[in-house]
């Protein structure tokens, strides 16, 4: 299964990366591309209308049907779940504001301010939070 078939009916196709495509909506009156096409390692062909199209209407418009975008598969196949991974720039924004937490925290123990028991619970979750982002990109190496 290819995305080809699909993008080949489709107006104002743009390639915006490895398996990934923009174009403009066939099921709407679309001056600017809002349809997103994203074909997956196992075949799928994945479509996302930002004008909220559902994905029936995208492909009766272009005269297809759900075959050209699902590969068939055995009743008994098992796929293995998708993991998206995080956006690497979104952890590190969550990771500043964690580690920012736990030195004010620490500046104040230096100055003799003793957190309070909501602060505690703060800098105790704040610290669960960076000790998960550490065993999960452990777990992805």
């Amino acid at each position: 299964m290819s995305a080809d078939l699909l993008l080949s009916k489709l107006e104002g196709v743009r390639r915006t990366g490895p398996g990934r495509w923009v174009a403009r909506c066939s099921a709407h009156p679309d001056k600017n591309p809002s349809l997103n096409v994203r074909e997956v390692e196992d075949g799928r062909v994945l479509v996302k209308c930002f004008a909220e199209c559902d994905v029936e209407s995208i492909l009766s418009a272009v005269g297809l049907g759900w075959d050209a975008i699902m590969p068939p598969r055995a009743i008994d196949h098992h796929v293995k779940r998708e993991r998206r991974p995080f956006n690497a720039h979104d952890v590190l924004v969550a990771l500043e504001t964690e580690l920012t937490i736990a030195s004010l925290a620490m500046l104040d123990i230096g100055k003799g301010k003793m957190p309070s028991d909501a602060e505690r619970e703060r800098l105790l979750l704040a610290s669960r939070r960076i000790r998960s982002a550490i065993e999960l990109a452990v777990d992805n190496d």
